[in-house]
């Protein structure tokens, strides 16, 4: 009989993902964008054989995917290595070389909308506006373009377009939790919102006739809900609201006059249908925890692009209004048994002034646990950790590392009141969420005191450096991916779109001046005393590499022990699987070498 060992690490590493999809109108071609050469490229699979075939080898990720509705081509958008100036191209369906659309060396493209007939392509773009955009309407046929909208007061850009063109809805951006919406017609913008001095966003429009646009929003709420406008009376309506549900996302279904909303409040999502003739709603089974697209075809069959804890993501199509999905990709850690995998514990603790906090932990099996918890502070800090697959933390959990992920204040999902507590507050009320989250895990016997490690990227690895800078008492060894290391130089350094947001987001560098000194982590560098590893990507336009170039150069200067890892070819993220498999492996290595030094020393 062959036995076979246990999963090696290397078997995580080289899980392979869907990043984005797009379906042709007959439904006889999926395109996906996928890393199945080690780089991400699209991918064509003709259904229903689904044995998939090349169909670009650019080697960069695709910003977004959609065809036309013609079937002739499809649009799509890249950048370089990670940059985000994102260029937009035409692909035909059998692929091939890429049509430049609307490119422009260092200005990013964002597309809105593609007409039914595929002769019009609207967009916005920071050309010649880079901190507000303008919005266009670019002819495919006749390379003919016209200015729709100049953006003033906040970044601006064509969000839905009516079916007879006649009119179209944009959003001003003033932040993440401060977003309004207009309606624009006969050459009148309306405010498709009440007037009000409080804060709200809206987001998601979809026009569903020539005379409705249907959004979400949470004007007059803490929680998302679905809201029509109407452009004849110029009125607002609320339509649908759930009690603990925030709404995210919806897709329009033509065929059954239906608007499929995905929900959720904390860590999974919830998949509705809502009839537009009847009011009636239904609940969708979906096939993963967590949805991240959905489109519904002429037919009214339903695309979804999902990942779950233990799986990737994969492409699921539901020809029965969702009583039954097919897995159209077959992602999956290689060679590794479901069962093998972990499922996250969700747990919920009061922080310091008796806030409850939910988080996820992730407890390694008992036969391979080493007794030791990673602190992951997320992202964003307006987003949140979710029940969806990272190969990070699973193969971390195979070497027995357990992962403790609280979704602090600020984090998204929780209501708009939630989600603001981290504006102007950065260093303060999360920073104490997370080492209460610590100190509520040695208390519950989750770890012992002298076995905390730490590890963030982005706002997570600010989190990790300020933590570290302030409490390196609680951690044995810190991992930093691109986490901005003095607010100062990070407000100066971030995109131009970003500037307007960063008095409410962060602060004001002369007003706020003791504040963001404060909750600088380079303030503390006495304090950074722990191993550390830093790891930075250099066109990362979001995390500037000077951010880590100078906490390293400080560090080093004290003669602190710190590993800098710069990759030449990343922005903010992995985009080439050589780097994540070699950045993952080093994140091991080091962890490993302070376990084993700490034995050596017993």
């Amino acid at each position: 009989m062959v036995q076979f060992g246990k999963p090696d690490v290397e078997q995580f590493f080289q899980t392979l993902d869907v990043q984005d999809f797009t379906i042709s109108p007959d439904e006889k071609q999926l395109v996906i964008s996928t890393n199945l050469n080690g780089h991400f490229n699209l991918w064509g699979l003709d259904l229903p054989k689904q044995f998939p075939y090349p169909l670009t080898f650019n080697n960069q990720a695709a910003s977004f995917l959609q065809f036309a509705k013609t079937g002739d081509f499809i649009i799509t958008g890249f950048d370089q290595d990670g940059d985000e100036n994102i260029q937009l191209y035409a692909l035909s369906p059998q692929g091939g070389n890429l049509v430049p659309l609307r490119t422009k060396e260092g200005e990013r493209h964002f597309l809105s909308h593609l007409t039914e007939d595929g002769k019009r392509l609207y967009y916005y773009t920071t050309k010649d506006n880079p901190t507000y955009f303008n919005s266009y309407v670019y002819d495919i046929e006749s390379g003919n373009e016209e200015l729709l909208l100049e953006g003033t007061v906040a970044p601006t850009g064509v969000a839905a377009v009516s079916p007879d063109e006649t009119s179209y809805a944009f959003v001003k951006m003033f932040g993440n939790t401060y977003s309004l919406g207009y309606a624009h017609i006969d050459g009148e913008s309306f405010l498709m919102t009440p007037e009000t001095t409080e804060q709200h966003t809206i987001s998601d429009g979809v026009y569903t006739s020539n005379s409705e646009i249907y959004f979400l929003t949470n004007y007059d709420s803490d929680l998302t809900y679905l809201a029509k406008f109407d452009l004849n009376s110029k009125k607002f309506e609320a339509v649908l609201q759930l009690e603990n549900e925030d709404f995210s996302s919806m897709s329009f279904s033509k065929k059954d006059k239906a608007l499929y909303i995905v929900g959720s409040f904390g860590v999974e999502d919830r998949l509705y249908k809502y009839s537009l003739e009847t009011g009636e709603l239904k609940n969708i089974e979906t096939p993963s925890s967590i949805v991240e697209k959905l489109v519904v075809t002429q037919s009214g069959n339903l695309y979804l692009l999902g990942r779950s804890s233990t799986r990737p993501r994969n492409v699921f199509v539901s020809k029965d209004n969702g009583a039954t999905w097919e897995e159209l990709t077959h992602f999956r850690v290689p060679g590794v048994r479901d069962e093998d995998l972990v499922e996250p514990e969700i747990v919920k603790y009061p922080s310091f002034d008796g806030l409850e906090i939910e988080a996820l932990f992730f407890k390694a099996k008992e036969e391979n646990a080493n007794g030791h918890v990673i602190l992951w502070p997320h992202g964003g800090p307006q987003s949140l950790e979710r029940k969806w697959f990272r190969s990070m933390f699973q193969f971390l959990l195979n070497r027995g590392y357990s992962i403790f992920a609280p979704n602090f204040r600020g984090s998204s999902n929780y209501g708009l009141k939630f989600m603001k507590m981290v504006e102007g507050d950065w260093g303060h009320g999360p920073r104490l969420d997370n080492l209460e989250g610590v100190e509520w895990l040695i208390k519950n016997g989750y770890v012992e005191e002298d076995k905390v490690l730490l590890l963030g990227g982005s706002y997570g690895g600010y989190m990790a450096l300020l933590l570290h800078g302030r409490h390196a008492d609680k951690f044995k060894a810190v991992v930093d991916i691109f986490g901005p290391s003095n607010l100062f130089s990070f407000v100066e350094s971030v995109p131009e779109f970003w500037k307007p947001f960063m008095e409410q987001w962060v602060g004001d560098p002369v007003k706020d001046k003791e504040r963001l000194t404060k909750d600088s982590p380079i303030t503390y560098l006495d304090g950074m005393t722990k191993p550390m590893l830093v790891i930075q990507g250099t066109n990362d336009p979001r995390v500037v590499q000077k951010e880590s170039d100078q906490i390293v150069a400080a560090l080093k200067e004290k003669g602190r022990e710190v590993e800098y890892i710069v990759l030449e070819d990343e922005g903010h993220g992995f985009s080439k699987k050589q780097n994540e498999i070699f950045v993952y492996r080093k994140m091991l290595e080091f962890f490993e070498q302070q376990i084993s030094v700490e034995t050596a020393t017993k």
